[in-house]
C-alpha cells in the first residue's frame, strides 16, 4: 500500500478530474461531426479532422494547443495552427483547387461568370445582419464571407479583420461547406418552377488549349490589379490552374492535385477543430455566428438562383436556373448538387459541366469580394 499515494495522485492529476461540462457537450459535437462524415458521407474530407481536432480540443490536461513557454516547447497543435494563424494554408488549399478544377466550362460560357457574382449576395446580407446583432463593422465582414462558402477564404478574411472570431468563422464556413448537399436543394425547389428545372442546356462548346492557358493569367492581372490584397489566394489559385492546363509540369501538378493538398487538408482540418474549444465555442458570439452563416449560405444560394431565372427568361428557356445555386465557392460540391436536383427532375438531364462554370466564377467572385472589404476595413 505504499504505492497507493502516488496512485491516487496519477488519477487526480489525469484529464478526468478536470473534465467540465462545457467539454462534454463539445465532445458530443465531434461526435455528431463524426456521424456526419462517416455515416451520412457529408464531405468527411473536412469534417473527420475537424471533428478529430474538436475532440483534442476538448480532453483536458494533454496540453496540445498550449503556447511555449520560457525553456518549454509548445503543444504540436500550437505550431501546426500557424499555418492558419499565418495564412499559409489557405493559398496552398487554393493551388490545389486551381490544380484540380476545370476552367474550361465557365471559358466556354462566360455569361455563367454573372451568376458567381450575384451568388456572393449571402456575403452582404449576413454582414448586415451582423451588424445589427452587435457586431463591429470589421467582425460582419468576416462573418458574411460565410456566405461564399469557401473556408480558405473565410479563414484568410478573419484572420486579418477579426481573428478573435478566427474559430467560430472557420468551423461555420467549413460546415455549411460540407453540407451543402443538405442546404442548397430545398432553397433551389422553392425558387423554380418544375419547367425550369426540366430545361435541358446545350452542349458547351469546345475550348481551345491556348484558351485554357491564357485565362488563368488574364483574369488574374486585372483582378490583383483592382485587389492586390488578394494576391496570395488568387495567385495561387491561377498558378495551379496554369499548372493544369500548360501539360508541361504535370510532376508539379500532380504533386498539387494530391499530396500537397492532402497534407494542408490534414493539418487545416484538426488546426481548425482545435478552435473549437467549449470555453471558445460555447459562447453567444460564436452561436451568431453560427446562425449568421445559415442565413448567409441561404441568401447566397437564393442569389444565384434567382439570377439563374432572369437568364431563363432572357434567353427564352435556354438557361436552366439550378446552376445559379453552384455560384458559391464550394467546388465541385454545389456544381453536383445542381447536376443530383436536375436529374430528379429529368434523367436525361446533365448540368454537371453547366454548373462548373457559375463554381469557378463563385471561388474567384467571392476571393474579390474579401479582397475588396480587406482593402475597404482594413
Amino acid at each position: 500500500m505504499e504505492f497507493w499515494p502516488q496512485i491516487q495522485q496519477f488519477f487526480a492529476s489525469g484529464g478526468w478530474s478536470q473534465v467540465t461540462g462545457g467539454q462534454l457537450i463539445m465532445m458530443g459535437v465531434s461526435g455528431l461531426l463524426f456521424y456526419l462524415a462517416i455515416v451520412r458521407d457529408f464531405e468527411p474530407l473536412l469534417l473527420l479532422p475537424i471533428g478529430f481536432g474538436a475532440l483534442l480540443a476538448n480532453i483536458p490536461g494533454t496540453g496540445i494547443v498550449d503556447p511555449p513557454h520560457g525553456d518549454v516547447v509548445g503543444g504540436l497543435y500550437y505550431y501546426i495552427k500557424q499555418g492558419i494563424d499565418l495564412e499559409i494554408f489557405p493559398p496552398i488549399i487554393f493551388l490545389g483547387i486551381g490544380a484540380l478544377t476545370d476552367f474550361g466550362p465557365l471559358i466556354a460560357n462566360p455569361a455563367t461568370l454573372l451568376l458567381g457574382g450575384a451568388a456572393q449576395l449571402g456575403v452582404f446580407m449576413a454582414m448586415l445582419g451582423a451588424m445589427g446583432l452587435g457586431f463591429g463593422v470589421q467582425e460582419a465582414a468576416s462573418i458574411g464571407i460565410i456566405g461564399g462558402a469557401d473556408g480558405p477564404t473565410s479563414i484568410f478574411l478573419a484572420a486579418k479583420l477579426a481573428p478573435h472570431l478566427l474559430g467560430p468563422i472557420a468551423v461555420a464556413a467549413y460546415s455549411y461547406m460540407a453540407l451543402v448537399p443538405l442546404i442548397q436543394p430545398p432553397i433551389m425547389r422553392l425558387l423554380t418552377t418544375h419547367k425550369e428545372r426540366l430545361v435541358i442546356m446545350e452542349n458547351l462548346r469546345e475550348v481551345s488549349k491556348r484558351e485554357r492557358i491564357l485565362f488563368p493569367i488574364v483574369v488574374m492581372i486585372p483582378c490583383l490589379l483592382l485587389v492586390p490584397v488578394v494576391a496570395p489566394l488568387l495567385g495561387m489559385l491561377m498558378m495551379g490552374n496554369l499548372f493544369r492546363e500548360s501539360g508541361v509540369v504535370q510532376r508539379l501538378t500532380k504533386t498539387a492535385q494530391n499530396e500537397l493538398i492532402n497534407l494542408v487538408t490534414i493539418f487545416l482540418g484538426t488546426s481548425v477543430g482545435i478552435t473549437m474549444s467549449a470555453d471558445v465555442f460555447l459562447r453567444w458570439s460564436s452561436i451568431k455566428i453560427i446562425l449568421l452563416g445559415s442565413v448567409a449560405f441561404a441568401f447566397s444560394t437564393a442569389g444565384g438562383v434567382l439570377l439563374g431565372k432572369l437568364m431563363y427568361r432572357i434567353t427564352k428557356g435556354k438557361i436552366n436556373p439550378l446552376i445559379g445555386a453552384a455560384g458559391v465557392s464550394a467546388v465541385p460540391m454545389a456544381a453536383r448538387v445542381a447536376q443530383k436536383v436536375g436529374q430528379e427532375e429529368n434523367i436525361h438531364n446533365y448540368l454537371l459541366m453547366h454548373a462548373m462554370g457559375p463554381n469557378v466564377a463563385g471561388v474567384i467572385g467571392t476571393a474579390i469580394a474579401a479582397g475588396v472589404l480587406l482593402s475597404i476595413l482594413k
